[in-house]
């Protein structure tokens, strides 16, 4: 199953889609968010989302500054203060 990730910014909703696993610039170090990750909030630093669509696929970096990320029943949502 794909996980469902949004990517928001104080202007709008930039992403929501479904993707393999996503990995995020937490504050404590990167964490990766694949589907049925157990629930988890974190803050998060300056760096690149990395958005892998498909199994195997090549990551899409996204880059972001500030904000957090939620990882709860309905997937992933990254909340940022800044994303290019």
């Amino acid at each position: 199953m794909p996980l469902h990730f949004e990517l928001v910014t104080p202007e709008k909703l930039l992403r929501s889609e479904e993707v393999h696993m996503v990995t995020v610039p937490g504050t404590e170090g990167d964490f990766a968010v694949l589907e049925g990750h157990a629930p988890f909030m974190s803050t998060i630093r300056d760096g690149q989302l990395l958005v892998q669509r498909t199994a195997g696929g090549a990551p899409e970096p996204i880059a972001i500054r500030g904000g957090f990320a939620e990882v709860s029943d309905k997937g992933l949502t990254v909340l940022a203060e800044h994303a290019d």
